[in-house]
């Protein structure tokens, strides 16, 4: 893997992915040990109106810290290097976590992240600011779900009516290493004309799950794949989750096994502008290595395209994508123990110029 500066690979101009890198896959490293907050882990990137990129991700000195805060920053349309990260979110004497940077139709870019009120994430809350002015300024927060245990951790989407639909999930459970059957995903709606949110039913599965994705297909069929819940011990039966909506979103059922491995960790599933669906998930059971891009050309149905976008002795976890106006898919996800942020830059092309191995 390509494990160099950005700045560096940048030095030339525009960015890198501005070039015709065709089935190349370009990867960055955005931030490591030497940015504010050691512990970086997760991270999410947002395209703004402009055309600036916009990463949020929450540091500290370790996953629970009381020190931890969400931290953004901008990479300017046309510009060579990411502005020095910057404090957006912080609770005195209470942590942050999993930040979700997201800029709506109307153009107000919503921060979701984790509170944590107690000694486990069972004991969160989840927060929002909002900003009217391109991410440049943040706006108080406030509670968006008040039941102890309310989580955040992927991209909202817009569906077909105009409503927002939020992943959430409700973790449970007092082990740090473990959640327990009754750690469920869900979604809360977001009205922008009435702006109320509502929430849907909830996902049951066997062993629990959360941190669900979501995509529509049609105005009442929505998919989502969802990281299995548990612990972390060394498994044969970890696969990623599946839950389909027949209802436009509000009900669900119940998620069950696909034939993606899992090991226990988050995955991202988005459509891309094709009308293609991709998945990045860890092609493992039990580690969260090699980083792995499959997508589907046909709805669900099969997964015929799949790449490692990286792998080796380390992990590279909770991946977020987003595809940008211009057609290139961003992928960021964290490496080297938590402390590291990379940014990975592709065409579709690279990945279905890739055949899934039998």
């Amino acid at each position: 893997m390509r494990n160099v500066c950005l700045t560096l690979i940048l030095a030339l101009g525009a960015p890198a992915w501005a070039r015709d890198t065709s089935g190349n896959i370009e990867i960055y490293r955005l931030f490591g040990p030497e940015h504010p907050g050691i512990y970086k882990h997760p991270a999410s990137i947002t395209e703004l109106d402009n055309g600036d990129l916009y990463v949020a991700y929450y540091g500290g000195s370790d996953e629970y810290g009381n020190d931890t805060a969400v931290y953004g920053s901008r990479l300017q349309m046309g510009a060579t290097a990411w502005t020095d990260p910057a404090v957006i979110a912080d609770t005195p004497d209470h942590g942050e976590g999993n930040p979700v940077v997201w800029q709506a139709p109307d153009g107000i870019v919503w921060l979701f992240y984790n509170n944590l009120y107690g000694a486990t994430w069972s004991n969160a809350r989840v927060l929002v600011k909002i900003s009217k002015d391109g991410a440049q300024t943040w706006s108080d927060s406030y509670v968006l779900n008040f039941e102890e245990g309310s989580m955040v951790r992927g991209q909202p989407i817009v569906l077909n009516n105009g409503d927002y639909l939020l992943p959430m999930y409700h973790e449970t459970g007092e082990d740090r290493e473990s959640t327990i059957p009754t750690t469920q995903s869900y979604f809360m709606r977001y009205n922008p004309k009435t702006k109320a949110w509502t929430e849907t039913s909830r996902i049951e599965s066997e062993m629990g799950n959360l941190q669900a994705q979501v995509v529509q297909m049609t105005d009442d069929y929505l998919i989502a794949y969802i990281r299995r819940g548990g612990n972390f011990l060394p498994t044969e039966d970890g696969y990623t989750l599946r839950s389909e909506s027949r209802d436009g979103g509000q009900t669900w059922t119940p998620a069950v096994r696909t034939a993606f491995r899992n090991p226990n960790s988050a995955v991202d599933f988005i459509k891309l502008q094709s009308g293609n669906l991709l998945l990045v998930y860890n092609d493992n059971m039990n580690d969260r290595t090699p980083l792995t891009v499959t997508i589907s050309a046909d709805g669900d149905k099969t997964w015929p395209y799949s790449r490692n976008i990286t792998g080796g002795d380390n992990t590279f976890a909770y991946p977020y994508a987003i595809q940008t106006k211009d057609g290139k898919i961003h992928i960021i996800f964290t490496t080297n123990e938590r402390t590291t942020i990379m940014h990975a830059v592709f065409d579709e092309v690279a990945i279905t110029q890739r055949p899934a191995k039998p």
